[in-house]
């Protein structure tokens, strides 16, 4: 099994796991780190009923942004879980800051190993993670024991146009998707895709502190310059594939008919 800090600065578009304890510096100026939690805030308005019984599981978690947002919004319970402690800290803090610090639980934690003792969830989320629990049928097949019946999974990804040349080591088709959904005996019920637009929006935002953060680090540790030059690089390249080479889309899946 790789390590958990190979897994959580991969899922950050990094390439060598030593940039893991320097993430939280590189990542302070950014609350909202990967998936909208207005899309899935709407995604759940949409297809869930009852909100305030409604209980998350928010895997990889970050700061706690969408968690947070769907407490608020729903007044329902969730809990997050993330690799990285400091991120943990703050969204406890946020949920404070929100007043929904009642509502939600931020933990500490590997979720590939977490998940084992985690039951009767109505929604689970997996937000720009990654391939952490495997493609997308080990993913929905892992996750579904975590669900109550006729529970529902929200995964942020990006997948390659059908018909496209480009290849990806991650990212795959979405023929390739529906097929591994419908093998684990799930479907894929809505799907907001994301404007290429607003995705510069927010890339631009967030590269600007990133190259920011970083060459503060390179000045305070100089024999690590090649570690935080090559992250750079990685979100400038990243970026230009989520805004140009691929689909992003937040997909929410459950139960075939």
């Amino acid at each position: 099994m790789r390590t958990i800090e190979d897994c959580v600065v991969t899922a950050m578009d990094g390439s060598d796991s030593r940039l893991f304890p320097y993430l939280p510096y590189i990542l302070q100026d950014i609350w909202q780190i990967g998936a909208s939690p207005e899309v899935i805030v709407e995604l759940i308005r949409k297809h869930a009923n009852d909100y305030a019984s409604l209980s998350i599981l928010d895997l990889g978690c970050g700061k706690g942004a969408v968690s947070i947002n769907i407490a608020k919004e729903f007044k329902c319970h969730c809990h997050g879980i993330d690799a990285i402690e400091a991120f943990i800290y703050e969204a406890q803090h946020k949920s404070k800051e929100y007043r929904v610090e009642k509502l939600c639980r931020f933990e500490r934690g590997d979720i590939r190993t977490a998940i084992s003792d985690l039951k009767k969830y109505n929604i689970i989320i997996l937000g720009s993670i990654g391939p952490v629990f495997g493609n997308y049928y080990d993913t929905l097949t892992t996750l579904s024991k975590c669900l109550e019946q006729k529970g529902l999974i929200v995964i942020d990804d990006g997948y390659s146009r059908d018909g496209s040349h480009y290849s990806h080591p991650i990212m795959i088709k979405k023929s390739t998707i529906l097929r591994q959904i419908s093998d684990a005996g799930m479907r894929l019920i809505d799907e907001v895709i994301l404007d290429p637009d607003e995705i510069k929006a927010s890339d631009d935002f967030i590269i600007e502190r990133i190259i920011q953060r970083c060459q503060e680090l390179i000045t305070k540790h100089p024999d690590k310059r090649h570690l935080f030059t090559d992250y750079i690089r990685n979100q400038v390249q990243e970026n230009e594939v989520l805004e140009t080479k691929v689909v992003c889309a937040t997909m929410l899946i459950g139960e075939a008919s």
